[in-house]
């Protein structure tokens, strides 16, 4: 059982948090003073709420509202003021400076990386199971309990499979489970820290900290400066969008909400989507099924292709040279609007990593995730379910829209296969979370996988379960079934894809 979709202390500290960075945006006349006051506005009472002090938690706030303002955090051991680097980032050009995902110290538990503890409802037994099947001798009984000797044990895991009381409890680290490229260390003192060269910015680690330790950046407050000069920014929405907002704000409502926010208009990105799907169509029907290629991989997910190039090198010329939906999406806005700048908003970290890639920054200028768009509206005051208006959410088919749950991409493509190349035999695979899309590439690599149209997603659900969406994923893949149902046409045609 996970967290996500639950308001936890963690969800309302970060959305406070983008609602003041928001808010300065919006209303602060001297920055550098609001800035050093808000940490004192969000932590403004005598004792502390969350951690063993108040000054702990107005430190890790300080740093919290650095990253949400593009910012690096700070050294822990230099002296670095709160706003140094703020003039740079005050302006809408700015984007994300590498890394992305951030552990911060003073917030981390520095949590047992991997350790077997036995817990008070051992009952001492006679039988001591634990102790006949440790294969190290670890396991004694003092004071009439089971003990487990840590420079001895293993970590095998013997112990807790065979006691009949469920009292052996196996400690690990929930950001490190979670991430399936390995790239969670610690550091000297035992604290969470991430190896940039295997990170792929998938953020299933921030999601995954109880204690809020893990945070990436933000552009929300370059994004409102850039809305307040007048230009002409335009939206493009990720189909995981539905839903998103609360219980009865529909499509609709949102487009108008985003369009209160100051937004020139509003696209679905799903129309990149169904362009993509053609594309791949295409290329599996003229690559795969002739042999030319062993097996194509989707190309939609930026966590998923980084981990492909990073891990499995001899893979890249497999991977779709499909533009991803945010991309098509954005370029198609600025065809039908050459002076806009660009705002994707999604449920997802890495395409922050995509987007700062030097051949998709001239086309998307922005990248937002839901979770920070709330606080966006939250700083506007702007209730989406008060919200009149309906403004018709109707561009793209319903291949396009279920590219937000796992599996809907391999469907898409499938389903524009099947329609356009009936002769061509198809074979689909996919694999959702990095552990599954690491074992599909090393089956792929191995020669086991030729033939087959390969979808790999890094969050476990999908687009719907990124790291920066509002909702518990069963929730949401009921809200985007509906909106997949209400499209009007379920395909792409063969010459919107031209």
């Amino acid at each position: 059982m996970s967290m996500r979709g639950i308001d936890t202390q963690v969800r309302k500290i970060r959305r406070r948090v983008f609602k003041e960075v928001a808010n300065l945006a919006y209303h602060s006349e001297n920055l550098k003073d609001d800035i050093e006051a808000l940490p004192y506005e969000i932590i403004n009472t005598d004792k502390s709420e969350f951690r063993d002090s108040i000054y702990r938690e107005r430190a890790i706030v300080r740093e919290r509202i650095r990253l949400a303002m593009g910012l690096s955090l700070r050294p822990e051991n230099k002296p670095v003021h709160l706003t140094q680097g703020l003039e740079e980032s005050n302006v809408d050009e700015k984007y994300y400076e590498p890394p992305l995902m951030q552990v911060i110290p003073s917030a981390c538990n520095a949590c047992p990386e991997n350790r077997y503890e036995v817990s008070n409802k051992c009952m001492g037994c006679l039988a001591h199971p634990c102790n006949e099947v440790c294969p190290r001798g670890a396991i004694s009984m003092v004071n009439g309990r089971s003990y487990i000797d840590q420079s001895k044990c293993i970590h095998c895991g013997k112990c807790k499979a065979v006691c009949p009381y469920d009292a052996i409890s196996h400690q690990v680290r929930p950001c490190a489970v979670a991430c399936g490229v390995g790239a969670i260390k610690s550091d000297s003192v035992g604290r969470a820290v991430i190896d940039e060269e295997k990170c792929v910015s998938c953020g299933q680690c921030m999601v995954s900290c109880p204690f809020g330790a893990i945070a990436d950046k933000s552009q929300i407050f370059q994004l409102i400066r850039a809305i307040q000069s007048g230009r002409e920014i335009i939206a493009q929405v990720a189909p995981a969008f539905v839903g998103q907002f609360g219980p009865k704000a529909t499509p609709g409502k949102i487009k108008a909400a985003l369009k209160q926010l100051g937004f020139a208009d509003v696209y679905e990105t799903a129309i990149g989507a169904d362009m993509g799907a053609m594309a791949e169509a295409e290329h599996y029907v003229h690559s795969v099924a002739t042999g030319e290629l062993p097996f194509l991989l989707t190309s939609c997910c930026p966590s998923w292709s980084a981990m492909a190039k990073k891990f499995f090198p001899e893979t890249i010329d497999n991977i779709s040279n499909a533009l991803t939906p945010m991309v098509a999406t954005a370029r198609k806005i600025k065809e039908d609007h050459p002076n806009a700048s660009v705002v994707f908003i999604g449920p997802c970290a890495s395409k922050k990593l995509e987007a700062s890639r030097k051949s998709v920054r001239s086309d998307v200028d922005f990248v937002i995730t839901f979770e920070e768009l709330v606080g966006m509206f939250e700083a506007k005051g702007i209730v989406i379910e008060d919200i009149e208006v309906e403004d018709e959410v109707k561009d793209a088919t319903s291949a396009g829209r279920g590219y937000a749950a796992a599996g809907g991409v391999a469907n898409a493509i499938e389903a524009c296969i099947r329609e356009y190349y009936p002769d061509v035999e198809v074979n689909i695979e996919h694999a959702e979370s990095l552990a599954e899309c690491k074992k599909i590439l090393m089956l792929a690599k191995a020669g086991k996988k030729n033939g087959c149209l390969i979808e790999g997603m890094a969050c476990p659900g999908g687009c719907i379960a990124g790291a920066g969406t509002n909702i518990a994923i069963p929730q949401a893949v009921k809200e985007l079934n509906n909106f997949k149902a209400a499209a009007a046409e379920k395909i792409p045609r063969m010459e919107e894809s031209k």
